[in-house]
């Protein structure tokens, strides 16, 4: 009989570093990579509760077009205004004229704004 064995010395898989973590990097720089993605990572985890808790805020706002359609008929006339006289109804001052009328923030406003125009009138610009 035959035996036969095998030695695994040198096998570990590699370490992730963690942003704030006391880990030494390697002379080359490998581990500073490592670092910037657990640092998006984190970050990104951090903002997703910030961009979930304004959702509600936003489908309401969005019924209440749905709701409402002379208001949608009012932005609407507002925009072909604006075309009218060479203005975009996306420009940064008109979304903030529609946030200012309306109440809203300028990420709220630009997002009803391109609501209302795709589908109340796509011929805006």
């Amino acid at each position: 009989m035959v035996t036969t064995s095998f030695q695994v010395t040198s096998f570990r898989p590699p370490a992730v570093a963690v942003a704030g973590s006391s880990g030494g990097a390697s002379p080359s720089g490998a581990g500073s990579p490592r670092r910037s993605a657990a640092g998006l990572l984190a970050l990104g985890l951090a903002v997703i509760p910030l961009l979930l808790s304004s959702l509600p805020a936003t489908a309401g706002m969005l019924d209440t077009v749905k709701q409402n359609p002379a208001l949608a008929r009012s932005l609407c006339e507002q925009f072909k205004q604006l075309n009218a006289s060479g203005q975009s109804a996306t420009s940064k001052e008109s979304i903030a004229r529609v946030a200012a009328s309306q109440g809203l923030s300028t990420i709220d406003a630009e997002v009803l704004t391109t609501y209302v125009i795709g589908l109340h009138c796509p011929d805006v610009r």
